[in-house]
Parts: structure tokens; C-alpha cells; sequence
């Protein structure tokens, strides 16, 4: 398939969509164990619910792909995540959050599974380590924004304010009082809705995607599962999601538990600080892509992000607040770095690999269950220690890691 800038583009939307979409469970939880009054570890299952729709969903997906094409399952994908959503807004109970957040869930993975190959072949192979970074940008970028959007929409529907918007009005109307936080979920019901409007718009032939990156039959996940590079990738995406999400889950809990910050404020601010200063690491990121290995780059953000954890964890409050976003920061190339390499490290399957991996987001649900877990033992401190065990995995990535294709750089274009 030649190059096709448009599709690019419309990928990147697709990322900015579903990261505005799923990192706002971090900002928000504080709000939801107070209006549903939950221990950490029932507060855990919500974002357990929406990521282990990852897994239920992802391989069938890539099947679903290759039987009805990239647009019917990026058009169903957008149906699924507006009922989640408007299920939640019309009926906001903790049993049917947890249906919800299956449902965008589901929505989610099928999105992931179709866009990372086009990426791939729209934007050309040698290019994806560097348009994944770029997505990731445009990702992080989104995750900065909703926190902002959280903050604005709660606080402004405190105020009843004569200078008040049409729609801020409405929502006064149809939002339970003391759950202004639900409004966020009227506002994803009409961008997925949106959204479903623009797919049906585009043009996207099926079979536009070469056989090698499309998604295969039972047969060829079989064969994958049987290549050891295969799990230990599966494992890596596993881990970095993990962590994503286990950092970005507990920021506005941590700081409100150990340091006494408002969550709907500081709490909301700094994890939009944490997405915010990921967005700016995917610059310095796709820089770096184009002087040095990939691998050199996980390696050496590992180590620094797992030393900022340390100084979030068990620093004075000012230091906590300045150092969740530095782990943002080097969180920002690990996504891309991880997915190029494993689809850089064989000759083909790339859509299935790219499903498999996909199951990977997996580790979304895991590791914040078991930080909840841990933190209803002991304390939410000791269940973020976890994660060091997460980072750890991914810093070993860079020692074994042996792609058949490397990233691009400017000393290997010159010679």
C-alpha cells in the first residue's frame, strides 16, 4: 500500500480519541470511591473491567478484521464505546460502571488492533518506531487535556452562574447532584458518536492491507504462541501498560492520602501533568529515535523512571507533585519503542503479532488490582513498589531484544 498521509492523520485522531477517553479513570477515582464509598481494591475492578476487555476482545478483533475489513470493525468499535458511554450516563451505578467500562473497553482494544498495522504501512516501515512516538504524542496530549476538562466541567457545575453556557445548564439537569464528575461521560457519548459519523464518511477499501500485516487464522496465533520472542513481547506491552496505569490511576489518591491534596484540583492537575510531560518526553523521544538504538533510549528511560518513582513515592509533598510527572516523561517513548521492536523482529504476521500484542493492555487491569490490593493490606505506597518489577522487566527488553529491523537514524542515512 503507498503512503497515505490521510490515513495517518485519521489514525492519529483515533489515538487522541481513545486516550481522551481512557485516562480519565485516574483523575475521577478519587470521586468515585466517595460517591460509591469503595475500598481500593473494588475501586481497582473499574479499571480492571476496561482493560481486560483487551484481553477478551483483541485477537477476535484481528479476525474480525481480516473477515469485514478495518472500516466495519473501527465503525462497530465506535458503537460499542457510545453505549458504555451513554449506559453509564443515563444509569451511574458502581455494577453498571463496571459494564460500561467493559463495553468502551471492548471498543478500545478493536480500535488498537486495527489502526497500530495501518500506521505501519501507511506511514512506511522504516518510519513506524518514529510515527509511534508521534502517536504517542498526540496520546499523551489527549490525556492532558481531560483531566483539564474534568476539573472545568466539575467545578463549573458546582456554580450555578447567571453567565452560565447552554450546555452547562443542561447538564445541572441530568447530572445526580454530588456526581458532577458523570458529566464527562455525556461529553464521550457525543465524541463517540462523532466519531461513528466520521468513519462512515471515509473511504476505506477492504483488503488495502498487504497479506503479511494482515491478521491471520487460528492457525498462524498458534504458530506465534510457539516463538518465545512472541511471549516475551506480549510480556513487555503487559508490563508497560501496568505501569501506565498503575501510576496514572493512583496519582490524585496518593497525593490526597499521604499529602492531603485536593483531588479535584492538585490531584486532577498533576496527573494531567504526568500525561502532559509524557507528550512533551514524545518529542525529546522522536530526536532521540532519529540519533541513537531504540534500545539504548528503554534502557536508559527505565532506570531514570523508576528512579523518579522513588522520589514520588517517599519525597516531601512538593517533591511527590513535581516527580509523577517526571515519570510521564519517561514513560513517553516505552508504548512505541516496545511495539517496533516486536513487530521489527519478525518477517511476517504483523496483524496477528499486532493482536497478540494488543492482549497485552491486559496488564492495565492487573497491575492497578494488585496496587489496590497491596495498598488495602498495607498502604497505596507500598502496592506502588509493585512497580518496580514492571520497569524492571522493561529495561531487560533493551539487553535481549534483537529486531530484524532497527529504527532509522541520521548516522545510518549518511552512511
Amino acid at each position: 500500500m503507498p503512503h497515505r498521509p490521510f490515513l495517518v492523520i485519521l489514525i492519529f485522531l483515533i489515538f487522541f480519541i481513545c486516550s481522551f477517553i481512557t485516562n480519565i479513570l485516574g483523575p475521577i477515582i478519587p470521586d468515585i470511591i466517595s460517591s460509591f464509598h469503595l475500598s481500593l481494591t473494588m475501586t481497582a475492578l473499574l479499571p480492571f473491567a476496561f482493560f481486560i476487555a483487551y484481553g477478551v476482545m483483541s485477537i477476535p478483533s484481528g479476525m474480525l478484521v481480516e473477515r469485514y475489513g478495518e472500516k466495519a470493525v473501527m465503525s462497530v468499535a465506535f458503537i460499542l464505546a457510545f453505549c458504555g458511554s451513554i449506559i453509564f450516563s443515563l444509569y451511574p451505578y458502581y455494577l453498571t460502571a463496571l459494564f460500561s467500562l467493559f463495553l468502551i473497553g471492548a471498543g478500545m482494544a478493536m480500535l488498537q488492533v486495527a489502526i497500530n498495522p495501518m500506521l505501519r504501512i501507511a506511514g512506511g516501515e522504516e518510519n513506524f518506531a518514529f510515527n509511534a512516538v508521534l502517536a504517542q504524542l498526540i496520546f499523551g496530549s489527549a490525556s492532558f487535556v481531560s483531566p483539564q476538562v474534568y476539573s472545568y466541567l466539575v467545578n463549573e457545575l458546582k456554580n450555578s452562574s447567571i453567565d452560565s453556557s447552554f450546555l452547562l445548564d443542561f447538564l445541572r439537569k441530568i447530572v445526580p447532584l454530588h456526581m458532577e464528575w458523570v458529566s464527562l461521560y455525556w461529553l464521550f457519548s457525543i465524541i463517540t458518536l462523532f466519531m461513528m459519523v466520521i468513519i462512515s464518511l471515509v473511504h476505506l477499501p477492504k483488503g488495502e492491507i498487504p497479506d503479511e500485516e494482515r491478521v491471520g487464522v487460528r492457525q498462524t496465533y498458534a504458530d506465534l504462541f510457539r516463538k518465545r520472542i512472541v511471549i516475551l513481547y506480549f510480556l513487555g506491552i503487559f508490563c508497560y501498560v501496568g505501569s501506565e496505569q498503575g501510576i496514572s490511576n493512583w496519582i490524585s489518591k496518593f497525593l490526597l492520602d499521604f499529602h492531603g491534596f485536593d483531588p479535584q484540583t492538585v490531584g486532577a492537575r498533576t496527573v494531567a501533568y504526568f500525561w502532559g510531560f509524557m507528550t512533551i518526553g514524545c518529542i525529546l523521544g522522536m530526536l532521540l529515535l532519529k540519533l541513537f538504538d531504540s534500545r539504548k533510549i528503554l534502557m536508559t528511560f527505565s532506570v531514570l523512571a523508576m528512579t523518579s518513582l522513588l522520589f514520588a513515592l517517599f519525597g516531601t509533598a512538593a517533591i511527590s507533585r513535581y516527580a509523577f510527572p517526571m515519570i510521564g516523561f519517561f514513560y513517553s517513548v516505552m508504548w512505541s519503542i516496545i511495539f517496533s521492536l516486536a513487530l521489527n523482529s519478525i518477517e511476517k504476521h504483523h496483524g496477528s503479532f499486532s493482536g497478540i500484542l494488543c492482549t497485552g493492555i491486559i496488564g492495565g487491569a492487573a497491575i492497578p488490582l494488585v496496587i489496590g490490593w497491596l495498598g488495602d493490606m498495607v498502604n497505596l505506597r507500598f502496592g506502588l513498589l509493585f512497580l518496580f518489577f514492571t520497569l524492571g522487566y522493561i529495561f531487560f527488553i533493551g539487553l535481549w531484544a534483537n529486531p530484524l529491523i532497527t529504527n532509522k537514524t541520521i548516522r545510518k542515512s549518511s552512511g
